[in-house]
């Protein structure tokens, strides 16, 4: 009767024991869903919209009536107040730099060492550029909205400036990081597309 009862409380003890360590993984995993690949596409949307910082890579395409270009940015945003691109490729305005601090604007061309500023410039925030004027339109435009399919959440938004310019930012799903940005013009037509080659934000 003893070891019956033994083996009895033994067989109690393994069965809380399991419950226990599944109890615990559990709690894990449910915390490691909000993390990396795992969190939801209004997680990652957040993520985006309540962004501190951000550096990317990017390559422009400009499309106007007559010409179409093409270039590549480096930028860096550190808040509201400090942001910055510096011309990569074309090779004839490498070194072009603008630096925005504080409503200060500052054009520098690096490679010629000739530096212009502009205080208190109003077109600022007229950037269509920077991933901060679309999260900025983005949270201003009551009808911004987002989509998503398999792969990626679709941001889209209108220009506050200018309600007929429309644009989608696309993030992908697995790294929760923006992917392109489309703006398109008034006729609907693709005006400047985007892509990120490099990008890493902190929110």
């Amino acid at each position: 009767m003893k070891s019956g009862k033994k083996i009895i409380i033994i067989c109690f003890c393994v069965i809380f024991l399991i419950l226990i360590i599944f109890i615990f993984f559990k709690i894990n995993m449910a915390k490691n869903l909000k993390i990396g690949n795992n969190k939801s596409s209004q997680e990652m949307a957040d993520d985006i919209l309540n962004m501190k910082t951000y550096e990317a890579v990017i390559e422009v395409e400009v499309k106007s009536n007559k010409n179409q270009n093409k270039y590549v940015i480096k930028q860096k945003y550190n808040g509201k107040n400090e942001n910055s691109q510096e011309v990569l490729e074309p090779s004839n305005i490498k070194g072009v730099k603008i630096t925005k601090i504080n409503g200060e604007l500052k054009l520098e061309n690096t490679n010629l060492n000739l530096v212009s500023i502009f205080e208190n410039y109003k077109y600022l925030s007229e950037n269509y550029l920077d991933l901060d004027s679309f999260i900025s339109d983005y949270k201003e435009n009551d009808n911004s909205k987002y989509k998503e399919n398999q792969e990626e959440i679709i941001m889209e938004t209108q220009s506050k400036n200018n309600l007929s310019i429309r644009k989608s930012l696309y993030i992908n799903k697995k790294t929760g990081m923006p992917t392109k940005l489309e703006i398109e013009d008034a006729n609907k037509k693709t005006a400047v597309y985007i892509l990120y080659r490099e990008v890493n934000v902190n929110s």
